[in-house]
C-alpha cells in the first residue's frame, strides 16, 4: 500500500501504450538481474529480500532500489532499466490497469496477472499473504472519545476531526474521493499534508486526530494505534509480489522458484516487524532482510 505514499498519475498514459518487447534486448552471459523498488521503507526491505534470495540461488544481482513512484518503476521496466520489482495487487488493479475495485484476493491477483501479461509482457510471481491495505488510523484516546471503530463511524464524525494525509490521497480512486463515494461523509474539519515519515508523530503529538495508514506499517503495533475497520469492504487487497519481465524469466528460470519460496514467509506480522526495525530501530534494510532470511531458513 503504496503507501499511497507516492504520486501515481503522470506516466501512466505512456505506460499503457508500451508493449515492452522493443526494450527486450539480448542479455549477455553473466548479466546481473536488475532489481528495483519504490521509495519507501517496505519496498526497500522487499527489494533486499528479493535480491538476497536470488543471490542465494546463485544469481548475480544489480540493486537499483529507491526509484520512486509506481510510474517510475513501470517506466524502468519498460525500458529494461530494471528486470523486476515488488508491486501490490491493489495498486496494479486501480492505478496501473484502472480497473474497478475488487475485494476477493484470488480474483484480484488473477486479474492483474492476466492483464500485465497481456498488456505489458510482465509476469506476476507468487503473492505473499501479507496485505498492505490502505487504512485510516487513530489513537486509542481519540477512538474512545468519538466512538470510532469502523470507517462508517469515521465518515460521520469527520467534521470534528483533523486528518493527516499526503496530497495523492485526496485524488486517488482508492483515497478520499473513493471513500466519499462508498461511505458518504468524510468531510474532515481540516486536512493537513504531512510527510510520510512524520504522520504518526503528528498523530501521537495531538496535532491531528486521524492519519492515512497502511496495514503493514510498523508503527501500528509499536504505538498501539487503532486501525478503523473497512466495514463496507471498500479497499481492494494489496498483496505484494515480484513483477518480472518475461524475457528475464525465460533467460533465468531459477528466478521464479527462488522468489516463490520466499513469498509464504512475508506475512502481515512479519512485515510490520521488519518495517519497525528499520523505521523505529534505525537498522539498514539489507541487514534486516539478511536476518529475516536466515531466521526463516531460506539462507545459511
Amino acid at each position: 500500500m503504496t503507501p499511497l505514499r507516492i504520486g501515481r498519475r503522470s506516466a501512466l498514459t505512456a505506460i499503457a501504450g508500451l508493449a515492452l518487447a522493443p526494450a527486450a534486448c539480448a542479455h549477455p552471459a553473466g548479466v546481473a538481474i536488475k532489481i528495483g523498488s519504490k521509495n519507501f521503507t517496505e519496498e526497500l526491505i522487499l527489494g533486499e529480500l528479493y535480491a538476497q534470495s536470488l543471490e542465494h540461488a546463485g544469481l548475480r544481482v544489480d540493486r537499483r532500489l529507491n526509484l520512486g513512484s509506481v510510474e517510475v518503476a513501470m517506466a524502468a521496466l519498460a525500458r529494461g532499466d530494471i528486470d523486476l520489482y515488488p508491486e501490490y495487487t491493489g495498486t496494479a488493479l486501480l492505478v496501473v490497469l484502472k480497473l474497478p475495485p475488487m475485494t476477493d484476493r484470488d480474483r484480484t491477483f488473477e486479474t492483474v496477472k492476466r492483464e500485465y501479461e497481456r498488456r505489458f509482457h510482465l509476469r506476476w510471481l507468487k503473492p505473499a499473504p501479507m496485505n498492505d491495505s490502505q487504512a485510516l488510523a487513530t489513537t486509542k484516546a481519540v477512538a474512545a472519545k468519538y466512538g470510532l471503530r469502523t470507517l462508517s463511524d469515521l465518515s460521520r464524525q469527520a467534521p470534528k476531526l483533523r486528518l493527516a494525509s499526503v496530497p495523492e490521497f485526496t485524488d486517488r480512486p482508492d483515497g478520499l474521493a473513493g471513500l466519499r463515494k462508498a461511505y458518504g461523509g468524510f468531510a474532515f474539519a481540516s486536512i493537513r499534508y504531512i510527510a510520510i515519515g512524520l504522520k504518526y508523530k503528528a498523530l501521537l503529538d495531538g496535532d491531528v486526530d486521524v492519519a492515512v495508514a497502511f496495514g503493514t506499517d510498523g508503527q501500528i503495533g509499536a504505538d498501539h494505534l487503532v486501525v478503523l475497520e473497512d466495514d463496507k469492504r471498500f479497499w481492494p487487497p494489496y498483496q505484494v509480489a515480484p513483477v518480472v519481465r518475461d524475457d528475464m524469466l525465460s533467460r533465468f528460470p531459477s528466478i521464479e522458484p527462488a522468489l516463490d519460496a520466499l513469498a509464504p514467509h512475508i506475512t502481515d506480522s512479519a512485515m510490520r516487524d521488519l518495517n519497525w526495525r528499520v523505521d523505529g530501530g534505525h537498522q539498514e534494510p539489507a541487514d534486516v532482510a539478511r536476518d529475516f532470511l536466515r531466521s526463516a531458513g531460506l539462507t545459511a
